[in-house]
């Protein structure tokens, strides 16, 4: 590995990363639509994304991840259409894995993906 490979990363990370796969819309702060994104990993502390459109390192950023919330932060680092992101407060990432309900007392999983015993 030569020393230029490194280059391509974003700044070193802290903290364990689940991978997975979410959608969300982000926006500035101030409410101006910057683009859908898909998140491709995400910590307590921050996340990468994938972006329909290139958001500049520096920018102050808020967006709605599920199970979770809305999450103000900063783009840390950008690189055509990926970035990184750095949470102004910590979360919970197992959150945005929980399966959601669309009311209390229903079940999660929708009724075609449960599995049926068969009576014999």
């Amino acid at each position: 590995m030569d020393g230029n490979e490194n280059m391509d990363r974003g700044p070193a990370r802290s903290g364990p990363r689940d991978s997975l796969f979410l959608l969300t819309n982000l926006s500035s702060v101030d409410g101006t639509p910057l683009g859908r994104a898909r998140v491709r990993n995400l910590s307590a502390t921050g996340l990468m994304a994938d972006c329909e459109r290139a958001v500049p390192a520096g920018t102050r950023i808020r967006f709605d991840l599920r199970g979770i919330g809305q999450v103000n932060g900063s783009v840390v680092w950008s690189r055509e259409d990926r970035i990184g992101i750095a949470f102004d407060e910590e979360i919970d990432p197992q959150l945005a894995r929980r399966p959601i309900s669309a009311q209390a007392g229903q079940a999660s999983v929708p009724d075609y993906l449960r599995q049926r015993r068969l009576i014999r």
